[in-house]
């Protein structure tokens, strides 16, 4: 597998984007379409400036309310589609990403979605192009992955394949045992999103409250281990509709985000990265603190019942301590000055000495 992040959970235009996602390290990114309309430039140079980053462009995404439609609704459906494929040339992607239907005139029926899809993909299969099938947990008739997997199937074409979104599995309760019996080369993306446990309509929770695997309350671990056993090996890729991300700095999020794919290999027997250690105690916590506030902060930790037992010998640092806890108030320029998720170059610096040189000055009861 390799790692892949979805524009739409980051903040900022397309070449922000585009150069926070190739900085953090990802592999590949997919691109939600709003942000190819907002691009001041053509499909063409969007394509152009992706790869230049060095990122692969697995997908365009979303195509909506295709299957289900009948006489002129579903020829319209079909054009929309051929358009979708003209734009994924311009962009050099061979990957559409398919929702199911909320349309409210579909109609219901696996065999007929089936017909639909196999239709789209001899459509793609023209032009190189392949079709992925995403079950969205709102979907009209569809919105379990297991229906989509059997649309998939009676499809039977070799350009249509299955989306699996651990966020719609989840949120529907769905089990996970069927993922394990899915060959793995008939999955074609795998979108990961963890989520808080809430009790409110699935698209309100999805469109708000969605983080990084690792950061909510999802089993993204019993997820991962039936996903390994479909010897599945294309993009793993975070979809996150998140307010917070969306007013964050783009490169802070997605240095976020490449740690919670790292997270996530690490929940699989073979990826070669070691498991998550248990914490079992924090040795300090650092403040980062103004010159002018040093003796404010001083007073209030004193009226804690806390008191300075230790300054570094070469940094303006102190440990401040009561019984077990410590506080490392540290009011270096360089630390306390940078802007959180911008400058790298301080955060590396910063953590490089503390834990070699400052670390155990700061923790010690020398002067």
């Amino acid at each position: 597998m390799y790692s892949s992040i979805a524009t739409v959970c980051l903040s900022g235009s397309l070449e922000e984007k585009v150069d926070a996602i190739a900085q953090a390290g990802f592999e590949g990114l997919e691109l939600f379409e709003n942000d190819l309309t907002a691009f001041t430039g053509t499909p063409r140079e969007a394509g152009e400036l992706i790869r230049a980053r060095g990122l692969k462009l697995v997908t365009l995404q979303p195509f909506r309310d295709f299957e289900g439609l009948q006489g002129r609704a579903r020829e319209r459906a079909l054009d929309r589609a051929e358009h979708k494929f003209d734009l994924m040339e311009e962009l050099g992607t061979d990957l559409l990403m398919a929702c199911s239907t909320v349309h409210p005139d579909s109609l219901p029926g696996l065999s007929r979605a089936a017909d639909d899809y196999y239709e789209l993909g001899e459509r793609a299969a023209r032009r190189n192009l392949r079709v992925a099938y995403e079950a969205l947990a709102w979907g009209r008739h569809i919105h379990d992955y297991r229906d989509s997997w059997e649309v998939v199937r009676r499809a039977a074409h070799p350009n249509v394949g299955l989306v699996l979104d651990t966020f719609h599995i989840f949120s529907r309760q769905t089990e996970l045992g069927t993922i394990g019996r899915i060959p793995g080369d008939r999955i074609f993306l795998v979108q990961t999103a963890d989520a808080p446990r809430l009790s409110m309509d699935h698209l309100s929770w999805s469109r708000h409250y969605r983080c990084f695997p690792g950061q909510g309350e999802l089993q993204m671990d019993k997820f991962m281990a039936m996903l390994d056993e479909t010897r599945y090996d294309g993009p793993l890729s975070h979809e996150i509709f998140n307010d917070v991300f969306r007013m964050g700095h783009s490169d802070q999020t997605a240095r976020d985000g490449l740690r919670s794919y790292n997270l996530l290999r690490s929940m699989q027997s073979d990826s070669g990265i070691p498991a998550p250690q248990p914490i079992e105690s924090v040795a300090f916590l650092e403040i980062a603190v103004e010159p002018a506030d040093l003796a404010s902060l001083r007073e209030l930790l004193s009226a804690l019942g806390m008191a300075c037992v230790g300054r570094h010998h070469t940094l303006n640092a102190e440990r401040w301590a009561a019984g077990d806890v410590n506080l490392v108030l540290n009011a270096e320029s360089s630390f306390t000055g940078r802007t959180p998720g911008r400058d790298a170059t301080a955060v590396t610096g910063c953590a490089e000495c503390f834990c070699a040189r400052h670390r155990a000055a700061a923790l010690g009861s020398g002067n």
